[in-house]
């Protein structure tokens, strides 16, 4: 008797016909449902996670905006203009105003030397021959480098190692002296020639050369001289002004004007800049909506939204606060015709709230109102604040000293988006943490799924097999009966 065989095959389905592997994958579907559930959960906390740290980053932008409007250089700004397109002039906030003409009498230039023609050298590698070389200042005396140490006499030496210190040594071993000097050999067509010049301009760029062998003379090519302007040319007392560069500083405090053509007037103006002062506030405007905005976009609870912060009461109400800030009333120290303190509201300065909940600047009304009274203006916009109870600015406790605008919210902007205790940065951190634990559930869920499937997957492999060693005994079986010898009712 041949024993029955036992079938080890894992194929889907191999004996009993049934497809096994979507059968397990259905029931894998149903069975990591809870996982589907945590994958999803994630997201949602990643991306509420991403939406807190987006509108924290536009608080923080917020902060700084406001920031610059607590500063009185803020409202000090002035801007200079020049009558000449040869002399350009710039303004720092707080400059004075005022005017000022001159006559531009000469430029700043540097000193620059060559070899007399009677000494030249074939190459620029041809031998040197003039010994060590001696650079002092115009007025004799000797240069020293930013230790004190004096430079004293410049040897060159053999730095390509041909065994001849050349014009080109001499060249490298003047420029590597460090003392605003640069030489280089020039062809002059029949020969070479050393060239030297200062790096800085001005009457105090001037030099000599002296060699300690040869005699070597030098032409000036350019002579060191400081720039030069005249107040009040023409008049009767004229007051001479130099620069050992082209740009002149300080002929009027806080402003600077560069010359750059000889034989010419000018005169430089300085006024107040009201345009620079209203883009300081329109900056803010600008942070402010765009702080508005994208809490908007992230909470809106609209049927249909997919806003990853859906609703969110503590952002609604953050906006609410940025929007307090600015509407809100402001008592101030400026004082009325009759002595009595003034209050005013940005609404009334050109900032208004919209009905949409964003903020909208008119720069013409508050340049009007600016220079109606620029000292209320300031007042309502600027305000001022302190460092809490840390003594450190720029921390969620610091309070308001004094009432404005930008002082409102630049306190609650840092409130609101501190890198340590900010309540974006907390609310931020809080997802952060949800989604590490929600990532270690779904860790384990995979785990413990892989051991469902393989269970399953061995299950119906041994089912298979069961059938298979079933249906080979139904075989033998068969074969058996059928080999037994025929006996017919008629046999005798």
């Amino acid at each position: 008797m041949t024993s029955p065989t036992t079938s080890t095959s894992s194929i889907s389905g191999l004996v009993s016909n049934m497809d096994t592997t979507t059968i397990i994958s259905q029931l894998m579907q149903i069975e990591s449902r809870p996982q589907t559930l945590l994958k999803t959960q994630l997201t949602t906390s990643q991306n509420q996670a991403a939406a807190y740290r987006d509108i924290n980053s536009l608080f923080a932008s917020l902060s700084t905006a406001a920031d610059a409007l607590t500063q009185s250089s803020s409202w000090n700004l002035t801007k200079a203009s020049s009558s000449s397109g040869s002399v350009a002039a710039t303004a720092t906030a707080g400059a004075q105003a005022g005017t000022v003409s001159f006559s531009v009498d000469a430029l700043a230039s540097g000193h620059a030397l060559i070899s007399d023609a009677a000494q030249k050298w074939g190459t620029a590698t041809t031998a040197f021959g003039l010994g060590t070389l001696t650079l002092t200042k115009s007025d004799g005396s000797p240069y020293t480098k930013s230790d004190g140490t004096v430079v004293g006499p410049i040897t060159p030496t053999d730095v390509d190692g041909d065994g001849t210190i050349s014009l080109s040594d001499a060249v490298a071993a003047i420029n590597a002296a460090g003392v605003g000097i640069t030489a280089s050999a020039v062809n002059a067509g029949n020969g070479f020639q050393l060239s030297l010049s200062s790096t800085a301009t001005g009457l105090a760029s001037g030099f000599q050369l002296a060699t300690s062998s040869g005699t070597v003379g030098f032409t000036v090519l350019n002579q060191a001289a400081d720039a030069k302007i005249t107040l009040g040319a023409g008049g009767p007392t004229p007051t001479a002004i130099t620069s050992p560069t082209n740009t002149f500083s300080g002929v009027l405090s806080g402003t600077s004007f560069t010359v750059s053509q000889a034989a010419t007037t000018a005169t430089v103006t300085v006024t107040s800049d009201p345009d620079a002062v209203a883009g300081k506030v329109a900056a803010v405007v600008a942070a402010a909506n765009a702080v508005l905005n994208k809490i908007k976009a992230n909470t809106d609870s609209s049927t249909g939204s997919t806003a990853p912060l859906k609703g969110d009461y503590s952002l609604n109400q953050l906006a609410g606060q940025v929007l307090d800030a600015v509407s809100s009333m402001v008592g101030t120290s400026v004082l009325d015709a009759s002595n009595n303190p003034i209050s005013s509201s940005a609404g009334s300065n050109g900032l208004q709230l919209t009905k949409d909940g964003t903020l909208t600047f008119d720069a013409a009304a508050f340049k009007t109102a600016f220079a109606a009274n620029p000292a209320l203006v300031q007042a309502v916009f600027s305000g001022a604040y302190a460092a809490g109870t840390d003594g450190t600015l720029n921390t969620p406790d610091d309070t308001i000293t004094t009432q404005g605008v930008g002082a409102r919210l630049k306190t609650l902007a840092t409130m609101a988006s501190d890198k340590a205790t900010g309540m974006l940065t907390s609310l931020a951190n809080g997802q952060d943490t949800r989604a590490k634990d929600i990532q270690s559930q779904i860790d384990d869920w995979t785990t413990r799924l892989a051991l469902r499937q393989q269970t399953l997957t061995d299950q119906f492999t041994a089912m298979e097999t069961a059938l298979g060693t079933l249906k080979n005994q139904s075989s033998w079986l068969t074969s058996q009966i059928a080999s037994l010898p025929t006996w017919s009712s008629s046999s005798k």
